[in-house]
Order: C-alpha cells, then structure tokens, then sequence
C-alpha cells in the first residue's frame, strides 16, 4: 500500500496558498485492506474512506470508462493494479494531475508544474472531453486565478467548444451547474468564468439569458461602457471586490436580464426591462433549483434596482412602495443587502467606480424612520382599520422625513 497526496493540495502548495482540505490516493491496496487498517468507507459509486483520525479522504486508485452521455455516465474500476499515473491521466487539468509522496517528492507526469509557472490551464488528456462538468471547472479556475494571469490554453479551449457543439452540457444536471457556478460566482473575478463559458459556447446553453445581454446597447450617458454584457461583469467583479456573499453576487448578476429581450427598436432604451428581469431571474432559479435566499435577493434587486437609483428623486409614496415591496421592515439585514446589490450596479459603469451612491445612505435613513414608528401603538388606537392606519403613518412618516433632508 503506497499512499501519495494528490489534487488542489499539492497544486496550492506549490502556488504558496493555504491549503483547504487534502485528497490521497491508495495505490496497490483493495477495499478489505482498507477497512482492517481502521479506514471508514464512505464512497457510493467508487472506493473512498476517511482515516481513522484525520478523517481526510482516501481515495483507491482508479480508472474511468465513459458509458453514456453527462457526467454520470461512466464506470469506475479500482484494482490493487492501477498505477499511480494512471489515476492522476483521468483528471481534468494538469495543474490537478500532480502529487506527492509520503517523502514530499513531487510526481508530475503532465507537466502541471511547468503549466502552474506559465498560468495555463491546459487538460490532461483527451478523456477530457468525456464529462462535461470540467467545462464548467475550467471556467471556475479561470475565474479563480484570474488576478494571476491564468488562461485557457488555446487547445483546452477548443476541445471545450466542440463538448458544447457535441450537446455535452446539455445532460448536466441542475444541481451540479449551480454548484460550479456558485463556487466561481464566489472567485476574486467572476466574470472571468462567464467569459470563458461564452467563449466556448457553454454560456449560450446553460444561461441564456446572461448570454444574451452581450452586444445589447444602455444609453452612453449612464452607461458609458455602453454594452449591456459588459456592465454586468463589472457590476459583478465590483461585487467580487467588496467581498460580499453569494446572494448579493447572484443578484448582481440577474439585475438587468430584461435588458436582453427589449424589443431592438427601443433601444438603447429599456422600458419596462425590471419586471422582464424577474421573470427570467425566476427562470433561472426554477432551472437550476437555486436555494432561496439568492433567489429571493435577486427578484428584489431585479424589480426594485431602477427605484433605488432614483431614490433622492422619488416621492414619499414610492418610497413606501418600494419598502414595502422590499418588505423592508420584516426583513432590514435582506433590504441592506437590496441596496448592497443596487451599489454595485451603480459602481459597475465605466468612470463609476469611485462615484458616490447618496441613494444607499438616503434608503438606509428611510428604513430607520420607519423602524422608529410605535406599531403596537397604532394597532392599539385604530383597531378598526389597523392596516390603513399602518399604511397612512408610515407615508407621513416617509413625507416628514424626506421635507426634512430637502430642507437640511
């Protein structure tokens, strides 16, 4: 039994990155041999158990056989047999298919090392092509080590694109999409995983309707970058940058979805593209089975991101409107959030980066003047109509508020 650490361990070592979790691989062991060396097995589809103490994993040595289209479709041999070498040629990358031994000597059949060094992430092998969700990590580690000048190599890139002609993606399934995209999403430049999956045509299959919002023209003076695709990703890096979590990220992303089904004789103009974008973020949701609090986020920031950005020029009765529609009050940390999401479509332009947002601080003082109300209060001495008289102090309380902030 020879056990060798393999994978993102030894690839981020060699990167000087902290290491995360560590991954082994068992050459010349069986199952049995496993489990009376105090090893817990855990392994559905293949062998793979944690040790005793450490509870890492262990994984046995392996080789990979495609039998039906997607990612499942493969069977797995293990034997006290298979090589070292041929278990790191099944992976996806070569800055993947390294390891090390128990003596620290690196193992590097496909030249991972030298790929690390040049910033390219180039695949192992033609096997490759066989499970589509490596379309998807290849976008991922794109966007993972963006800020160190990694690429696709050129031939990686265009194996990627003839898996999407060949519908490889198209057998994905939702969960596991969304797990990729969520974990890029979570990288220092998201929007170099969306560049990477439109390049090879993944993006047109599998989100539609970001893809389309590429060559879709805002007007010049408020979008001075002008394309549609474009002030997304910079909407979405600005998000990446201030490190806020998932929901507000995804958010992001879906704000301005209506913007890609306006009727090309209104442009650059985008009448009505709120209420179009809930529509199709919820789409997207329903697709990828989104967890609720990114699809949530996201509606709310689709619907309500034009009136947050008018917010100093609204009145007091779309103010309440829109806090209500937020359900601001029930939920304040989801509404900060809201207006986190509406800061970085501000941010997200061209020459916007450094400009003031006064709608953050001017939403966030009316959020607080109407958590100042006495409710119970209220209920109390209007029992018979407790909702009317709700409704009618908060709008005074929003009108005094604003009558003061004009007059300060």
């Amino acid at each position: 039994m020879r056990i060798f650490a393999v994978g993102g361990s030894v690839r981020d070592e060699l990167l000087g990155l902290p290491v995360q979790d560590r991954d082994y691989v068992v050459v010349g062991a069986t199952p049995e041999q496993m489990v009376e060396a105090g090893y817990t097995p855990v392994g559905a589809d293949f062998p793979v158990f944690l040790h005793p103490q450490t509870h890492e994993e262990y994984a046995l040595a392996r080789t990979e056989r495609k039998t039906a289209p997607g990612y499942r479709g493969f069977v797995f041999h293990t034997s006290p047999d298979v090589t070292l070498d041929e278990d790191l040629r099944r992976r996806d990358l070569t800055i993947n298919a390294m390891a090390r031994d128990t003596h620290g000597s690196l193992i590097d059949p496909y030249g991972g090392a030298t790929d690390l060094k040049q910033g390219v992430l180039r695949h192992v092998g033609a096997s490759f092509a066989e499970d589509p969700v490596r379309v998807l990590r290849a976008a991922r580690f794109a966007a993972r080590f963006a800020n160190r000048g990694f690429r696709i190599a050129p031939e990686t890139q265009a194996l990627m694109g003839a898996m999407v002609d060949a519908g490889e993606v198209d057998h994905l399934v939702p969960e596991r999409v969304w797990q990729e995209l969520s974990q890029g999403l979570m990288h220092d430049v998201p929007s170099k995983m969306i560049e990477v999956l439109r390049d090879c045509g993944a993006l047109a299959r599998l989100l539609p309707e970001i893809d389309r919002l590429f060559g879709v023209p805002q007007p010049a003076d408020s979008h001075p970058e002008i394309d549609t695709g474009v002030h997304v990703m910079m909407a979405l890096d600005y998000a990446a940058l201030q490190n806020h979590p998932l929901p507000i990220r995804f958010a992001v992303l879906g704000h301005d979805l209506g913007k890609g089904v306006t009727p090309t004789q209104c442009w650059p103009r985008h009448p009505g593209h709120e209420e179009s974008s809930v529509k199709l973020v919820q789409d997207i949701c329903d697709r990828l089975r989104l967890p609720g609090d990114c699809r949530d986020l996201a509606r709310l920031a689709a619907r309500w991101h034009g009136d947050a950005h008018a917010a100093l020029q609204l009145g007091a009765e779309q103010i309440l409107s829109m806090m209500d529609g937020t359900d601001a009050l029930r939920r304040p940390e989801r509404f900060r959030d809201f207006v986190k999401a509406c800061a970085c479509d501000h941010h997200g332009r061209l020459g916007f980066a450094d400009v003031p947002y006064p709608s953050r601080e001017f939403l966030l003082a009316a959020m607080s003047t109407l958590q100042a109300l006495d409710f119970g209060n209220i209920a109390e001495s209007n029992a018979d109509d407790i909702a009317g008289a709700i409704d009618r102090a908060k709008l005074r309380q929003l009108q005094r508020f604003i009558e003061e902030r004009n007059t300060a």
